[in-house]
């Protein structure tokens, strides 16, 4: 037991009455909302993730090159890896992201960059909000591995370091346009939730300042876990999903990147689906895939919605 800390099994423990005091709170605060929020359609967990190694998914995203393969990450303090899997959870691979740091990884998309599909990982998270600046790193998607296991590197990875022309802010959630736009929404622990683009120019320069595209009418709060912790473009790339921790929120997108609700503010709520859900990405133009942290030492679990429902 380490000084003042408490035994494992412990912090496991209240971190479970915590999301589940959450869960209860959003149920509550959801009836409240402006959205018009029903439950996900066709809701079911698909699998649970088998690589013990993965237990932080932060993020998740979904190849265009490799049917059925899902991307994700772990977030803060853990190896800069990626894992190749799928909605059963299988092993396809652990990749070491050569030329990376892992400092607070938190999102994690796919996108167009040169002839080929990158990955794109977003160094972002700054629960203190007291970074100068975050980085974006981008690096050619790997070929996954059905065998799985680990000793792979990818290529090297580019970096972008970026800042904000408004201060420091806690970023989970990041997609990415077919021009190889990046874009980033602020977690929503102070100042509301906010928008923000990083060019696709800006990756030959290496650096970059996140131009401001304005905020999103999403309440949020600690208590009700209404709390920003993905992003994930549709294939069509008219639509955005913004998910919290208990819902998802569909956007539509305008030419210049804006992002205003869908006619009729359609929200999804996934309370209960998980512990401690945070990814999100499309299957297909309504189906959603949904990540989450393993908790009082069960693996993080995978599941698959369609959001708004049949």
């Amino acid at each position: 037991m380490r000084p003042g800390g408490l035994l494992p099994i412990g912090r496991l423990l209240i971190r479970y009455l915590l999301v589940l005091t959450l869960q209860l709170w959003g149920e509550i605060a959801g009836a409240q909302s402006a959205w018009n929020e029903v439950p996900a359609g066709d809701a079911h967990r698909s699998g649970a993730f088998q690589n013990p190694k993965l237990s932080e998914s932060s993020g998740v995203t979904v190849s265009r090159k490799y049917p059925g393969v899902l991307w994700t990450l772990n977030d803060s303090g853990n190896p800069a890896w990626l894992f190749a899997t799928d909605t059963l959870g299988r092993d396809r691979g652990i990749f070491g992201v050569t030329n990376a740091t892992n400092f607070d990884w938190e999102a994690i998309s796919i996108g167009p960059c040169g002839s080929s599909d990158c990955l794109y990982l977003g160094d972002t998270g700054d629960n203190r909000e007291g970074r100068s600046s975050i980085r974006l790193y981008r690096v050619v998607e790997p070929a996954p591995d059905s065998a799985g296991g680990e000793g792979r590197s990818t290529a090297p990875a580019q970096r972008l370091e970026v800042r904000y022309p408004d201060g420091a802010h806690d970023v989970e959630a990041m997609y990415v346009d077919q021009a190889g736009n990046c874009y980033l929404i602020t977690k929503g622990t102070s100042g509301g939730v906010r928008l923000y683009r990083v060019p696709a120019s800006a990756w030959k320069l290496g650096r970059a300042l996140a131009q401001p595209l304005g905020s999103l009418p999403i309440e949020t709060a600690w208590m009700g876990g209404k709390l920003v912790t993905d992003a994930a473009l549709a294939p069509d790339g008219k639509r955005v999903a913004v998910r919290t921790y208990q819902s998802i929120f569909l956007f539509r997108r305008s030419p210049d990147g804006r992002l205003t609700p869908e006619r009729g503010h359609p929200a999804c709520s996934v309370a209960r689906l998980d512990i401690q859900g945070e990814g999100v990405a499309w299957l297909d133009q309504k189906t959603l895939v949904l990540t989450s942290e393993s908790t009082l030492g069960y693996p993080g679990t995978i599941s698959v919605v369609q959001c708004p429902p049949s």
